[in-house]
């Protein structure tokens, strides 16, 4: 794809509104009892319902209801008490049904927004048009066999909400910052995985360009089925260029279903653009309207937890962290979630901080495990830290013997094992001279560079000091007496 100049590109404006599909995490389908879960042999999950037998009827999911609920409130959107659904015609061999059970004229999430942060510092809400309720269809796959497709119908009528925005994102870094933001969403609130990879979150992007200061929108292409954040942006870059550049020849752009080609990055006609009627929507007669309540909605936002934007926030104003520190923190729930748990243990939150990025990351990334996998409690580490700050060990010691320590022995608080393990910072002002005397001893020919102003030397005899006292010094006090001893000689 030829790229574009820089005065033909700043002629024109992109505009791109994107669907996210998140697939629930509940135990049943969104219209029967089967189950849901993920990684069953094909066609286990399977019943004369899910499977459109004439005669059945569908039933409501409560969770999926109640999740759809909690995205609504978590994008700030408004909860729509009178819902009803409808059917969406079309014909896939994996659509067993004939159509999909989606909402059409009442959905239950109305409005709303979603903030996010862009690399300028801004912070910009995409806005939210709708979320509905659907139920998904099965799969296909087609280089299982070589003549012919095999279709798995374990997915079909699996539960699903449908975020859609408006066309308010004006480049490819605002659609990764939406997508990144809407799937932490979905991960603190705990009714999706986000997993782009394994089809558990999918994303349809809509794309056009226009001159830029006009107010109609040009032809939209459908990007369909991006399965990574990645792939998402440059599908969008690549369709800004190849849209300025038929108009550009003259050309216009014909509003199709695109696919996008991960290994080329370009994107192709999948089939003409479907409109609404297309689909012949209708209402569905087998399930009846859905009437929430305040109270309803009440007791599920008392019971949410706490948001990334909100603990953001804290973390900023509350906690004095640094914007860097408050977004890696919370760009992981279960980071977030342990981080929480700590500070109620210790007010030196940059410790605390310090500790998870450093340490703690690099232990789980070393053995490939979760946080819901580390047995130490919250207020062990947290016990580490007071050690720190009370003078009791240093940091090298804290982090390379006493840290392990307490993986090794969960039951254990930080205080025991630095006991245990002799790590404790000796109070005999007797010990520390000796070690200074005979690490100043051991090097008399760095005594005469220091004196000569080769301040760097000290790092030497710091290490052996270190090395003689197994670590148990207080580096900033032994630096001071060091100086000192040097400054005498």
């Amino acid at each position: 794809m030829t790229v574009l100049a820089g005065a033909i590109s700043d002629k024109y404006e992109l505009v791109v509104g994107l669907e996210v599909h998140a697939q629930l995490s509940t135990l049943s389908k969104a219209f029967s009892s089967d189950s849901a879960a993920f990684g069953a042999k094909p066609n286990h999950h399977i019943s004369p319902i899910s499977l459109g037998h004439p005669g059945t009827l569908p039933r409501i999911n409560k969770r999926m209801v109640e999740y759809a609920v909690k995205m609504g409130i978590a994008c700030n959107s408004t909860i729509n008490l009178n819902n009803t659904f409808a059917r969406k015609n079309y014909f896939y061999a994996d659509l067993p049904k004939g159509f999909q059970t989606t909402q059409d004229q009442q959905p239950i999430c109305l409005h709303g927004f979603v903030p996010v942060r862009l690399s300028d510092g801004s912070v910009k809400n995409i806005a939210i048009h709708h979320i509905h309720m659907e139920d998904d269809a099965g799969k296909s796959m087609h280089d299982n066999h070589s003549e012919d497709s095999l279709i798995d119908l374990n997915r079909a009528g699996v539960p699903l909400i449908e975020i859609v925005t408006e066309p308010d994102m004006r480049s490819s870094e605002e659609a990764g910052h939406f997508l990144t933001e809407t799937r932490k969403l979905l991960r603190y609130l705990d009714i999706c995985d986000g997993n782009m990879e394994e089809g558990s979150m999918r994303c349809d992007a809509n794309i056009s360009v226009r001159i830029k200061g006009a107010t109609t929108y040009g032809n939209r292409c459908e990007v369909k089925n991006l399965n990574s954040i990645r792939n998402v942006q440059r599908a969008i870059e690549h369709e800004f260029v190849r849209q300025v550049n038929i108009i550009e020849a003259g050309g216009r752009i014909d509003q199709n279903t695109l696919n996008f080609n991960a290994d080329t990055g370009e994107t192709s006609v999948l089939r003409s653009k479907e409109m609404a009627n297309d689909y012949r929507y209708f209402p569905e007669p087998d399930l009846q309207p859905l009437f929430l309540d305040e109270a309803y909605l009440l007791n599920i936002k008392q019971a949410m937890p706490a948001l990334p934007n909100e603990l953001y926030k804290k973390y900023i104003a509350e906690l004095s962290l640094s914007d860097y520190d408050a977004s890696v923190i919370t760009a992981d729930r279960d980071l977030a979630l342990f981080f929480e748990e700590l500070i109620k243990h210790t007010s030196n939150y940059k410790s605390a901080v310090h500790l998870l990025m450093g340490p703690f990351k690099s232990h789980l990334n070393e053995h490939g495990i979760s946080i819901s996998e580390i047995k130490v409690k919250p207020e062990h580490f947290a016990g580490l830290i007071q050690l720190v700050d009370n003078g009791k060990i240093n940091n090298t010691v804290a982090t390379h013997k006493l840290f392990p320590a307490l993986l090794a022995s969960p039951e254990k608080n930080a205080t025991q094992l630095a006991t245990e393990l002799n790590l404790l910072i000796s109070d005999d002002g007797g010990d520390l001279s000796r070690y200074i005397s005979d690490a100043i001893a051991k090097y008399p020919d760095k005594v005469i560079e220091y004196q000569k102003g080769k301040k760097g030397v000290l790092g030497l005899f710091m290490g052996e000091i270190m090395k003689s006292s197994k670590g148990k010094i207080d580096p900033q006090k032994t630096n001071l007496l060091l100086i000192k001893e040097l400054e005498a000689k």
